[in-house]
Formats: structure tokens, sequence, C-alpha cells
């Protein structure tokens, strides 16, 4: 698990590296939605994707981003918004041994 630095800013840029991936991801918030970009090597992942808290962003592998991304709201349960960006609202990497081990969890309950 990583945590992608952000700012409480309406709109950014952050390049990073994410599982080995040389990754760019833009985040902008438009009315009551922050919406998500992710690039590896300039090559666009996904695009416009909202952000909801604790709901991962990529999902599938054919999409060739190896780990995932989701927000996580430190203090409840509400969907991030760009003034809480890096307090109250984390950006999450998930490797693929998190994936697995959630998947794992998932199945036992």
């Amino acid at each position: 698990m990583q945590i992608v630095p952000l700012q409480a800013l309406a709109s950014q840029t952050v390049n990073v590296q994410l599982g080995g991936q040389s990754s760019q991801v833009t985040v902008s918030q438009k009315g009551s939605n922050l919406f998500t970009n992710i690039y590896v090597d300039n090559t666009l992942i996904i695009g416009g994707v909202i952000g909801r808290n604790r709901v991962r962003m990529v999902r599938d592998s054919y999409l060739g981003f190896v780990g995932d991304l989701i927000f996580l709201d430190t203090q409840g349960d509400t969907d991030p918004q760009y003034a809480g960006l890096g307090n109250r609202y984390l950006l999450v990497y998930l490797e693929e041994a998190d994936l697995e081990a959630a998947a794992e969890a998932a199945e036992a309950a």
C-alpha cells in the first residue's frame, strides 16, 4: 500500500511511481464529484472516473495497470472532496498483494 501525495487543490497532477509504473494521476473537482485520470508512460489507463470512498478505480487488469487505486475517508464514510485531500481523504495505491488479501478475506466472509 502506498499513499499518493495530494494537496487540497481543486485540480492537480501528480507524477509518481506506482508498482514500478511511471504514473501520472490527475484529480479535479467538478461540482460535487472528484474525477480521476490515470496515465502510465503517458498512456491513458482510465479517464473521468468519479472518486468514491473505498471503491477501486481501475478494477480490470486488461487495462494494463498493475494494482489499483482507492480513496479512503479517514474520518468517516463520505466520498472525497478536494478541500480534504491529503488529510481527510487519502488516495491509496493497492499493490497486487493488497488486492489478493482483500479477495481472500471476502471469500472467507
